[in-house]
């Protein structure tokens, strides 16, 4: 009888798998099985939990993944280098421009080709523009989990400054596509570094209220403190990486272990916490937006003059005047924007300090002008693995919480 109560509530799973992630309790009743999502507000996204629960005391959870899957990976391979591009954007679609640049990244070491130095600084104030908004966003939903409602409100509100910036360099609010194999779309307008710098001095108090609203309120430190710690050595044997990995007291950052992009150019600090538990990632995030208000400021007061699109003609087509009176650079750029520009035969890795962790780009060349294979290293994906360590104990409340605090993106996780 208790097998037949239970199976009424599995869907598409046998009991050969569930054996594999529930414990015998569960097979005889003793223990409850629930599931969570994939439409529940608070999974942040379509992911489904297989809960194991003794009481409201979490015993075991199953992550299952898959209800967003848009095959961009294969997709990747039937397009040209540059027209891929699109398709990084919605990867990650709370830091898209963070995917654009490891794409392109990658790309340009496959076509050893490098941006100017003014594209590479441009590209830095958009990235930590974007590790700003997706911080926001992380915030604003991780707050409202826990019923702090105000703070959801402010938090997009800022953002919408953010996405302004964005729109004034490209006109589009989120998917921007905005970087290029060899360095920008186009140059930033005039009206840039002012509405940059605007938000340079306006995004500050609010941080600062922020942790006025929340840092020292005994409610949210209830909520967080101690709950789904995770140690340093299980952190590095899961993978883990970004916010939560430093959250457990480790200063690995790519930005300053493995600089891309001029990043070894600026000067900032790594923010690390100690007890790797929900509280340490929050105030290593609001840290972590403090040091990207920094590295931006930085980038304006020196931001080189010059091209923002590399002159090689391997990957950048001709200036537009040339095809009214050059038959060969009116060629070329047909040539460029129908067969693509084709690297040599190779395999690389880029990764980029997404504002989640390492998102890394493989891709494997043939030499035509598609790539043969197109990899994402998502770190969604590798931290959703960790969530039944981290779960495991705690209340199904506590879950709620730890959810938010790796701050996952399904989209990236199911690609």
């Amino acid at each position: 009888m208790a097998e037949a109560e239970h199976a009424t509530q599995l869907t598409e799973l046998t009991w050969q798998q569930l054996r594999t992630l529930v414990s015998e309790r569960a097979l005889t009743g003793e223990t409850m099985l629930l599931n969570m999502g994939p439409q529940h507000p608070s999974t942040h996204g379509v992911l489904r939990l297989l809960l194991e629960l003794d009481g409201e005391t979490v015993v075991n959870v199953a992550p299952d993944i898959g209800f967003l899957h848009t095959g961009i990976e294969k997709s990747c391979e039937h397009r040209t280098y540059q027209k891929v591009i699109p398709l990084t954007d919605r990867i990650d679609y709370l830091s898209p421009l963070s995917n654009n640049l490891a794409y392109c990244l990658a790309v340009e070491r496959l076509m050893d080709v490098e941006a100017p130095p003014r594209a590479q600084y441009i590209r830095v104030i958009l990235a930590e523009l974007t590790r700003l908004a997706s911080h926001l966003v992380w915030l604003a939903t991780s707050a409202l989990d826990l019923a702090a409602m105000s703070v959801f409100l402010y938090c997009f509100r800022e953002r919408e400054q953010i996405l302004d910036i964005f729109e004034l360099c490209s006109g589009q609010r989120m998917m921007t596509s905005f970087f290029r194999v060899g360095g920008l779309w186009r140059d930033v307008p005039e009206e840039f570094e002012e509405a940059v710098r605007a938000f340079l001095d306006y995004l500050p108090r609010r941080l600062d209220e922020y942790e006025e609203m929340l840092t020292e309120n005994p409610l949210w430190k209830d909520r967080t403190i101690g709950i789904g710690v995770i140690t340093q050595e299980q952190a590095i044997q899961w993978g883990v990486t970004g916010p939560s990995l430093r959250a457990t007291g480790i200063a690995w950052d790519l930005r300053k272990a493995m600089p891309y992009s001029s990043y070894d150019h600026f000067d900032f600090e790594v923010p690390v916490g100690s007890n790797g538990d929900v509280y340490d990632r929050y105030r290593v995030r609001l840290a972590e937006m403090r040091q990207s208000l920094r590295i931006i400021r930085q980038a304006l007061d020196n931001l080189p003059g010059g091209p923002v699109r590399t002159p090689d003609r391997k990957v950048t087509p001709p200036p537009k005047e040339e095809l009214a009176y050059s038959m060969e650079s009116l060629i070329h750029h047909f040539k460029l924007w129908t067969e693509g520009f084709k690297p040599p035969e190779g395999e690389v890795y880029q990764a980029v300090e997404s504002p989640r962790g390492e998102f890394g780009v493989y891709i494997s060349s043939d030499g035509s002008g598609k790539p043969r294979r197109v990899h994402f290293r998502a770190p969604s994906f590798v931290h959703l693995q960790a969530l039944p360590l981290m779960a495991k104990g705690g209340l199904v409340a506590d879950l709620v919480a730890i959810i938010g605090s790796i701050d996952i993106v399904l989209g990236e996780a199911d690609r």
